[in-house]
């Protein structure tokens, strides 16, 4: 798999975007009840999720390198793995929703929905297919068992 572009790079282009929507999009504006809080839940839930996954691959000693995943030794299946086959991505996702509750511009869900497109198009589909050509039909049966995002 040749990745072109770092994961936490699109996630920071993604939330560049963010910021220059609100900047520049005079409407779209909202606020609600909580949503401080909201966005606290969401950035203790990416730390939590995003430490317990490196965890996982750091104890089996596995790469956490998403740019080659043929480098993978082992496939983590257990733990936050059981939930979703993503958990790094899913931490940023979550990580990007609090950015777009703090600016507070309703459209910035769409950026939100294109960084998810882009993830699994030019990310998570090319690691499916390496580590599915690198464990076989234990990765297939593990894609039938947990979803790709949650």
């Amino acid at each position: 798999m040749a990745l072109k572009i770092p994961p936490i790079l699109i996630f920071l282009i993604f939330g560049g975007f963010m910021y220059l929507l609100d900047v520049i999009l005079p409407v779209g504006y909202f606020d609600f009840f909580g949503r401080f809080v909201l966005i606290k839940i969401f950035i203790v839930l990416a730390m939590a999720i995003c430490l317990t996954a490196l965890f996982q691959f750091l104890r089996k000693r596995t790469t956490i390198d998403p740019s080659d995943p043929s480098k993978t030794t082992v496939l983590v299946t257990r733990g936050i793995y059981n939930y979703t086959r993503n958990p790094m991505y899913l931490s940023l996702l979550l990580l990007l929703l609090a950015w777009g509750l703090w600016l507070g511009n309703a459209f910035n869900t769409l950026f939100a929905a294109g960084f998810v497109a882009y993830i699994n198009r030019f990310q998570i589909m090319p690691e499916e297919t390496a580590l599915r050509n690198r464990f076989g039909k234990a990765y297939d049966q593990y894609l039938v068992k947990v979803r790709r995002w949650f």
